[in-house]
């Protein structure tokens, strides 16, 4: 089951540059409270920590009930907050909290200058998992395709997110999460939760290349994109690529992929965040990506959002965008 309420989306996640990008699609000002979570301008850093990482992650010993009394849990702790004291993760006694206050803003505070801002900033799973996403201010363009480079901070305290700084961008019109340089390595940088890992900010600056190289590469990356030309025909192909119908599917299968590839081809001929594109390499990769951040079932009560933050924070978005790169380039190329 999801924690991520429209309540939770609306007072744990702070959205910056509204001005300029709008609104994120969850929000909702009656959810807010007393203090809204969207920003005109830049987040201030002091208002993440105040609103966001106010609080530290403890680690505590575990114990269960015998008959004989309470006998602990050899080789695993409890990582805990130290306001609610609700459980984050139950990870090996080896393993070692990366407090967000230091690995996620002390860093990305040696990183802004008058040409980063913090854009972006939330916690999801209760608390379990976080990022601060650092852009530039102002968004940049290839052809008629507005984008923003941005660095993703990211750690948690329940395993399932090493400590990572990874590059990524951000199409405004639809504000999809892109992953640039597909074909590349080197764009992300991590650190295990382990008792010797250090925080060294000046190694994740020249890993990731920063911002600045990003935006270069990504404004490339889409020209060749827009240079692509894709009849109707080959897109077809590229769908029957991409959701294939089997002969021994079953029936809810089958019918779940025949629903997304009418959604597919709906988009390409219809969909704002599409057509602008339509014909080229662009208009395919932005019906692969928009579909899947924005328009694919979830699974109980899982949110959409929650589901495509998760998917970024993690890397698996980067996959998605890689397989449908390729398969775009094996009906096109």
């Amino acid at each position: 089951m999801s924690k991520e309420t429209l309540e939770w989306l609306n007072t744990n996640v702070l959205v910056g540059m509204t001005d300029k990008r709008g609104n994120a699609w969850h929000h909702r000002r009656s959810a807010q409270g007393d203090e809204a979570n969207h920003y005109t301008g830049a987040i201030p850093i002091e208002d993440v920590r105040r609103r966001l990482f106010d609080w530290k992650a403890v680690e505590m010993p575990m114990f269960f009930q015998t008959p004989l009394g309470m006998m602990p849990v050899e080789g695993r702790k409890a990582i805990v907050r130290d306001d609610t004291y609700a459980v984050l993760g139950v990870p090996s006694a080896r393993y070692a909290p990366h407090q967000y206050d230091e690995w996620l803003l002390s860093s990305v505070a040696n990183l802004l200058d008058d040409d980063l801002i913090i854009g972006s900033a939330g916690l999801l799973r209760g608390g379990a998992v976080a990022w601060v996403q650092v852009e530039m201010p102002e968004n940049l363009r290839a052809g008629d395709v507005e984008f923003r480079p941005n660095l993703l901070a990211t750690t948690s305290f329940d395993g399932s997110i090493a400590s990572t700084f990874k590059r990524t961008a951000t199409i405004v019109v639809c504000d999809n999460t892109r992953h640039a340089a597909l074909n590349e390595t080197g764009q992300a940088w991590s650190v295990k939760h382990t008792a010797h890992s250090a925080l060294r900010v000046a190694e994740a600056r020249t890993a990731t290349n920063i911002i600045f190289d990003l935006g270069k590469t990504f404004q490339a990356e889409i020209e060749a994109m827009l240079a692509v030309r894709v009849t109707d025909q080959q897109f077809t192909r590229w769908v029957d690529l991409m959701e294939p119908l089997g002969d021994d599917e079953s029936k809810a299968r089958t019918t779940r992929t025949k629903n997304t590839r009418q959604v597919l081809q709906e988009m390409w001929t219809g969909d704002a965040r599409v057509t602008p594109w339509k014909n080229t390499g662009f208009g395919v990769m932005q019906v692969a990506n928009t579909f899947r951040q924005h328009l694919r079932p979830t699974r109980g009560n899982t949110l959409t959002v929650e589901r495509t933050m998760m998917e970024s924070l993690q890397g698996s978005g980067a996959d998605a965008d890689a397989d449908a790169a390729r398969l775009l380039m094996a009906v096109a190329g």
